[in-house]
């Protein structure tokens, strides 16, 4: 099946960055939703788009559009999923798939029905040193893993003046940190280790207390200093920490926050096996750690000539051009339009089942802070 073009629901942070993204794969975005007619407006004119959609229902029934990417608040995911694809529209949404497990099941149902390409946007799968030590993983380098820790850190929630609709449940859910960042961390944590979570123990921090809420939206990243404020006590967590246990015995330990001065996006983790480890940081992500007990450790730069060939593939550019966050995006896409197009499923993508397994895994954590208990993963 041709992509004839892409539709976007969201113009903020990620909306954007999915519209550049798109473009990137050659195909055409024709049009784009936001939460008014006025941020439409604003966002076709500053992405050069020439269609301002009015309603999910206009995109729907576009019979240009193939491909639908849901970049809109959590809230919205499931209810605009479900009326896309029983459209016919192949669908990329954001992570949370949805805001509970049961919703996020009834789309993979669907997804199955309606035979539709899906993909849930865990795009930090996609650094070509992630694949890479997924990759050594595989090829029994560091034996198999035994205990891994690790952290997601960001800092622009830091101040009682930072604010986002992110803050706010009726449109992000019960969780924050962990649903927003958290979900990244641990989807690639079983990524590159290939390890099933069964249980978990976690700690959800809310440790600003109360923020200055503006009058008028904001954008994700940016401050707003103009704007009237009223005061807003604060439920959702900025901060958590969770014990992990997988099927096999290994062990881990992460540390998630979004109020951590002077770590703009700082995905972090160490796996450590019986033969070695291997650590990675999504601020440096040209490299790749490998650690020793009996031998000097080692540093790997990214290099598509000397990486495996399933690192290589999303490798875009020659090795000592730096390749970041964007591009994880357009790996991603590339692999879910050529399912489209092809009409295979490469299981080369994190799918509509993969978001509810993360939604599995987080319920499970907001369920363990609130009993102070170890609580299993659902099946």
């Amino acid at each position: 099946m041709k992509i004839t073009s892409a539709a976007v629901i969201g113009t903020g942070f990620i909306g954007t960055v999915h519209v550049e993204s798109i473009r990137r794969t050659g195909v055409l975005v024709k049009g784009v939703l936001s939460g008014s007619a006025e941020s439409t407006k604003r966002g076709a004119e500053n992405l050069s788009i020439k269609t301002q959609y009015q309603s999910v229902a206009e995109i729907a029934a576009d019979k240009d559009v193939t491909v639908v990417h849901v970049t809109s608040p959590n809230a919205l995911h499931y209810p605009q999923v479900k009326e896309l694809m029983a459209a016919g529209k192949h669908v990329i949404c954001e992570k949370p798939l949805a805001l509970s497990a049961k919703e996020g099941i009834e789309l993979v149902e669907l997804a199955e029905k309606t035979g539709l390409v899906n993909a849930t946007c865990f795009n930090t799968r996609f650094y070509p040193m992630v694949h890479e030590a997924r990759s050594l993983v595989k090829s029994d380098l560091i034996g198999t893993p035994r205990y891994i820790k690790g952290h997601y850190h960001q800092d622009w929630l830091t101040l009682d003046t930072d604010w986002n609709w992110r803050l706010e449940a009726e449109q992000a859910g019960e969780l924050r940190a962990v649903a927003d960042i958290g979900s990244h961390l641990i989807d690639q944590i079983g990524f590159v280790t290939g390890l099933e979570i069964v249980e978990v123990m976690a700690e959800l921090h809310t440790l600003v207390k109360t923020r200055q809420k503006p009058t008028g939206p904001v954008q994700t990243f940016t401050i707003d200093k103009t704007s009237k404020r009223e005061t807003v006590t604060m439920s959702s967590d900025d901060a958590a920490g969770v014990l992990i246990r997988f099927a096999n015995g290994a062990r881990a330990t992460i540390s998630i926050s979004q109020i951590s001065s002077g770590r703009k996006n700082s995905i972090n983790w160490e796996i450590s096996g019986p033969k070695g480890s291997l650590a990675f940081d999504a601020e440096n992500p040209e490299q790749l750690w490998i650690g020793h007990r009996g031998q000097a450790n080692e540093v790997l730069h990214k290099d598509p000539s000397m990486l495996s060939p399933e690192a290589a593939k999303i490798s875009f550019y020659p090795g000592g051009h730096v390749e970041g966050f964007s591009e994880t995006f357009r790996g991603l896409f590339e692999r879910v339009y050529s399912d489209i197009e092809t009409g295979s499923r490469s299981g080369a993508y994190p799918t509509f089942a993969d978001g509810v397994r993360s939604l599995k895994i987080t319920d499970a954590i907001a369920e363990s802070s609130k009993k102070s208990s170890w609580i299993k993963v659902n099946k």
